[in-house]
């Protein structure tokens, strides 16, 4: 049996996109993600997920244990009845039962089988002709928002194709008109979480699990690349290891020990080298290690 993480962890990641949309908006035309207030960037913690649960799918192919319960193409019910098939039990008769052990069986089901749902959580309850109630858990590991460090400029750019849709249109044109939103250049920065306490009461988040998350971030865009998100690669992954369970001092404290700074103010961004980052590595307190894994 895999041993369930003992220590409390916190990371910054940083990333960049040059010449693409990292997470467009759909309400939006989907033009990149901002902040209409102070005009810096944003990307959803839903978008990030994605990438890691992307990431673990293909490495592992469905192995046991490592299997992803948000997917594209499989209907959540579907994997919710397998936890019904492994319990005995036919979701029409689940409410006139009541057992809770039986609940407890669904729910450590899932948690063993689904990587996702070890390791960020899941609401798993789904209504067909009757309800598929998988529980609900709560996560260890849980993202924020990813903010870009200076505000983004987005720029809408004219393409052309030559592909004709219609042969109506063709008699008239030679080609077609269409638009893309891309950032010239951004560095984004995202803060995360692993608790350990809700490992062991919760999900059985385990040390193999955690290696596995760490790899996902380093390498949520290496296999995600396509045109319209241009190019895009983590290029720190910043990790506070606390020795002990619940943690020896606040993650904003933590948090605040990175920073990120241009090095030439008079012109914009537009490569990673154009940023300094700082750990006050000598401000760190008793009790937490910082370990840069790129």
């Amino acid at each position: 049996m895999a041993e369930i993480i003992k220590n409390r962890y916190e990371f910054v990641a940083l990333f960049d996109v040059e010449n693409g949309n990292p997470n467009g908006d759909p309400d939006a035309g989907n033009m990149p993600r901002i902040d209409p207030e102070s005009g810096y960037g944003i990307i959803t913690d839903v978008c990030l997920k994605r990438k890691i649960r992307n990431y673990v799918e293909t490495k592992c192919e469905g192995e046991k244990g490592y299997r992803i319960y948000i997917k594209e193409g499989v209907p959540l019910n579907r994997s919710d009845k397998e936890a019904y098939s492994y319990v005995g039990i036919d979701e029409q008769d689940i409410k006139e039962k009541k057992d809770t052990d039986i609940d407890k069986k669904i729910r450590d089901f899932m948690c063993a089988n689904f990587f996702d749902i070890r390791t960020f959580g899941a609401v798993m309850t789904t209504f067909v002709k009757a309800a598929l109630n998988c529980g609900q858990v709560r996560g260890p590991v849980q993202l924020g928002f990813a903010r870009s460090i200076d505000p983004i400029t987005t720029q809408e750019i004219t393409i052309t194709r030559v592909a004709i849709s219609t042969e109506a249109d063709a008699s008239k044109k030679n080609n077609e008109m269409g638009r893309k939103y891309i950032i010239p250049y951004a560095l984004y920065r995202v803060e995360g979480y692993v608790s350990a306490n809700l490992a062991r009461k919760s999900t059985g988040f385990s040390e193999e699990d955690l290696h596995l998350l760490w790899e996902s971030i380093i390498n949520m865009f290496e296999h995600d690349h396509s045109a319209a998100r241009g190019n895009m690669a983590v290029r720190e992954l910043i990790v506070f290891k606390h020795n002990s369970e619940l943690g020896n001092v606040p993650a904003y404290k933590l948090f605040d020990m990175v920073s990120v700074t241009r090095k030439n103010e008079s012109s914009p961004a537009r490569a990673y080298s154009d940023y300094k980052v700082n750990v006050a590595e000598d401000k760190i307190p008793n009790g937490v290690v910082c370990t840069r894994m790129i």
